[in-house]
């Protein structure tokens, strides 16, 4: 199968299936396993392509990943259908699946240590899936996204209405949380996930090559550049390395061109649904705007701290506004109701965001001068 085939195919079958609507009501289709393999062939396919290229001028990511030999077809399809991570993700390298197969890297047997059980990990992520899976069936009545095309709605007060988007969001993660748990203990379980031992004195196994999401790191992020870190990690990671990286231009510093264009093929790769588009530039303004508020925050003088945790504070609060709003046109999907939620509470999560880089381009603010010990390093 070809690189054009499965982008064309994944393509297709969101415009035939329309899956989101079906999503939405808990439905399943073949189209989610499409889009996690298309970012595994698309991912083998440019890690081949570097592998024919001199080292010489390749970012870090692409000197570990790339393939320097093809592939046999057994392994290439078993990297494919890797039934762990078929439906829901995570996606992985083909570099670590290779290596995992065949008991290379860090799962080569050694007589200094032996590799480490994976049961209790794999308990942590089932509980975590069945606490997180009990938390959305508890809010779910409560929290319907039908609410928001209901009379009832509009009839609340700014602040409810507000309210009410952000536990409508809250809800809706849950779900996803529980996803994205059942897979990461399927993955942990068969070994795969297993990415080294820390560095501390006592040293533990680490299972990171399956988490897909930090609950306590995306709920309470103090800036929107800190999500994509903390959220469908792995996808996020395979849209930096694969499309945000490589739109730099060598000795330029990225800007938010790249940024957008990024988070818009982030929303072609979900659907071709309004909601997911609005959805995606809305995310690229937050994060352009969080930068600002950062920058702002920076430049003021380590003296002053109660100002600068102010700033902090801030960010924070912009993050969660922001976040939560604009996430309703990802769950309601379709442009009318996209549009009503957003003029429900005045599109202030777009103006806002807005605001900020236009004043971001207006005061500028020096750059902190740092301590003459780091000068002289």
């Amino acid at each position: 199968m070809t690189l054009p085939t499965v982008q064309r195919s994944t393509i297709d079958c969101h415009v035939y299936y329309m899956s989101g609507d079906a999503w939405k009501e808990g439905g399943i289709d073949a189209t989610g396993a499409l889009m996690v393999l298309t970012l595994k062939v698309v991912s083998c396919a440019i890690n081949y392509g570097d592998g024919l290229l001199k080292e010489e001028g390749l970012r870090d990511a692409q000197k570990k990943y790339r393939l320097i030999h093809c592939p046999s077809i057994i392994e290439y399809i078993g990297y494919c259908l890797c039934c762990g991570s078929h439906f829901a993700g995570p996606v992985y390298e083909i570099k670590d699946y290779l290596e995992w197969t065949e008991a290379k890297g860090i799962w080569a047997h050694s007589n200094d240590r032996s590799l480490p059980s994976p049961y209790g990990a794999t308990l942590r992520a089932l509980v975590q899936a069945a606490v997180c899976m009990g938390l959305y069936l508890y809010l779910v009545p409560q929290y319907p996204l039908s609410r928001f095309s209901e009379p009832i709605y509009y009839e609340w007060g700014f602040w409810q209405r507000l309210r009410y988007q952000y536990m409508s969001g809250l809800t809706a993660r849950w779900k996803y949380y529980f996803i994205w748990s059942i897979s990461e203990a399927s993955i942990i379980i068969s070994g795969l996930g297993f990415t080294g031992w820390s560095d501390s004195s006592h040293s533990k196994p680490q299972w990171d090559r399956a988490k897909n999401v930090d609950i306590l790191g995306g709920e309470l992020a103090t800036s929107a550049v800190q999500l994509p870190l903390v959220w469908n990690i792995q996808v996020s990671t395979w849209l930096r390395y694969y499309v945000y990286e490589r739109l730099i231009q060598k000795g330029k510093k990225p800007g938010f061109l790249q940024l957008l264009a990024t988070q818009t093929v982030s929303a072609v790769w979900h659907g071709l649904y309004p909601g997911y588009m609005i959805f995606f530039v809305q995310s690229a303004l937050m994060i352009a705007g969080s930068r600002v508020i950062y920058r702002w925050q920076q430049a003021i003088s380590p003296k002053n701290a109660l100002l600068r945790k102010m700033m902090a504070f801030a960010n924070f609060a912009y993050t969660l506004l922001v976040l939560n709003y604009s996430c309703i046109g990802f769950l309601v999907l379709s442009m009318k109701e996209t549009v009503a939620a957003y003029r429900s509470v005045y599109f202030v999560g777009t103006i806002v965001p807005i605001v900020l880089i236009l004043l971001g381009h207006i005061i500028k603010p020096a750059k902190p001068v740092r301590p003459k010990t780091q000068k002289s390093q």
